[in-house]
């Protein structure tokens, strides 16, 4: 009672420091049933609406500033029922190999949210070939849509940045690879749309599945602060795509992680732009749930900056992220509405999110390219590389690794534009069969798999929604 009693008390002094919730320049249609946007409404979204200015922190006291600070992460939390205390880790080691020479593997398992479990690959220096001085970084990759842990850039990070000398988390979101019940990848389950009871509000089913992708995030980085190599104020998130749409969540309200990298993404517009009107349930409600915080691109920048440093990388022509309409301009004034949202001499200022757009370039994880590299280095602070070795490091071009060694990439990314493009640090990386990526024996899996897939955990979330819908009817 004494946190709900707090919570109100903070909303309304963050009311009156807002002067009223901050409404939007026009009202969302609710097209059809669920809200979603026809084909045609998604193709002329554009940014969407404008909003009204909130309060710059400048007119703000500093007590006042902190509170919305905290509201606002709140709110969020609560949008996408994340839980306040997050679940017992239960982390468990499966078994281990080593892929190439110098990198050590682990196959893993931790707890998540709704009673869940990911399955996870865990990349880290071979300690019998290297020695590491102190603690190492910690960095979790986050896929795009359709991506999981088989996926040709999370082996890749995990070997490269190994290398480099962090330990590097990546795991299956809900509904591909060990997460559906057909164990594949781009199986798509996730997507498709749930309508919720009728008491309950239509974004309901994609607020729920949301959090569930947030809270496998946040657990990737428990996991990582409980080991004894990895330094717990050097760890970063990096998400390509839908990936990046969750980190840059998650690095709003997770004060733990240090540097959030998002590419293929940051499109935080306004009502009825291009999340608003995305047809994805993974993306859509989320997105139109956090609507009270008003300016939500500002804010969720905002917090970010007060969390720690940002980088957003991009493709010119990145028709996937719509970035012919969120072009640098775009990005420039919603860096300068985030900064109003800092306080004045705040350190924060100084972590005000960066971007990188390359010309000519579409849809792709950047981070494994030099730029991308040299950044987390920069923040994370790499136990084997430096910027001087990150600068002459040879480079590998994606489309002709994948050709080399049989990589599966998918259909419409193995373009030069796109993900096959891409001239990667390092060489000699090896590819991983998919049988080695599997994180649990065959029979634990089956034994698991009521704790592991999607189907398991819709039927979990219909019961949960079901009971929500009587409370609210007695």
């Amino acid at each position: 009672m004494g946190f709900i009693k707090a919570l109100i008390r903070a909303m309304t002094i963050l009311a009156l420091a807002e002067g009223c919730i901050a409404t939007t320049g026009q009202t969302i249609a609710a097209n059809g049933p669920d809200g979603r946007a026809t084909s045609a409404e998604r193709a002329k979204a554009g940014v969407g609406a404008p909003v009204d200015p909130l309060r710059s922190a400048a007119s703000l006291n500093r007590a006042d500033e902190k509170t919305r600070i905290r509201v606002w992460r709140t709110t969020i939390r609560k949008v996408l029922y994340i839980p306040i205390a997050l679940p017992k880790l239960d982390a468990k080691t499966w078994s281990t190999f080593s892929p190439m020479h110098g990198v050590m593997v682990d196959r893993v398992t931790y707890s998540t949210a709704d009673g869940m479990i990911v399955p996870a690959i865990v990349y880290y220096p071979d300690p019998g070939v290297t020695h590491v001085k102190g603690k190492m970084p910690g960095i979790v990759i986050v896929n795009g849509h359709g991506g999981d842990k088989f996926s040709w850039y999370a082996m890749y990070s995990g070997m490269l940045f190994a290398q480099a000398g962090a330990v590097v988390v990546t795991y299956d979101p809900i509904g591909e690879g060990e997460r559906n019940r057909n164990k594949a990848s781009r199986d798509g389950v996730h997507d498709t749309w749930v309508s919720p009871p009728a008491k309950l509000p239509r974004t309901d089913w994609g607020q729920r599945l949301a959090g569930l992708m947030q809270v496998d995030v946040m657990q990737a980085v428990s996991y990582l602060r409980s080991r004894h190599d990895v330094d717990q104020e050097r760890i970063g998130i990096a998400g390509y795509s839908m990936g990046g749409f969750i980190v840059g969540i998650t690095g709003a309200i997770d004060t733990r992680i240090h540097a959030v990298l998002i590419s293929g993404g940051g499109v935080y517009d306004g009502p009825g732009g291009y999340f608003d009107s995305n047809p994805l349930p993974c993306q859509m409600p989320p997105y139109k749930a956090m609507l009270p915080l008003g300016d939500r691109g500002a804010v969720l920048y905002a917090l970010n900056a007060e969390r720690g440093p940002l980088l957003v990388m991009n493709g010119s022509n990145d028709s996937v992220m719509d970035i012919e309409h969120h072009p640098p301009a775009w990005f420039a004034e919603e860096r300068e509405r985030a900064l109003s949202l800092i306080g004045p001499n705040s350190q924060a200022e100084n972590n005000i999110f960066q971007t990188i757009v390359y010309p000519g370039i579409s849809h792709r994880p950047s981070w494994v390219d030099r730029d991308g590299v040299a950044w987390l280095n920069d923040k994370l602070h790499f136990a084997f590389w430096d910027a001087a070795k990150i600068a002459k490091e040879p480079t590998t071009h994606v489309g002709i690794w994948v050709k080399q060694n049989n990589v599966d990439v998918a259909k419409g990314f193995a373009r030069e534009d796109r993900e096959a493009g891409i001239d990667a640090l390092g060489e000699n990386i090896a590819a991983i069969p998919r049988d080695m990526l599997m994180s649990l024996p065959r029979t634990e899996w089956e034994r698991e798999k009521d704790r592991l897939t999607y189907e398991a955990w819709a039927e979990k979330t219909r019961a949960a929604e079901q009971g929500a819908a009587a409370d609210i009817n007695n």
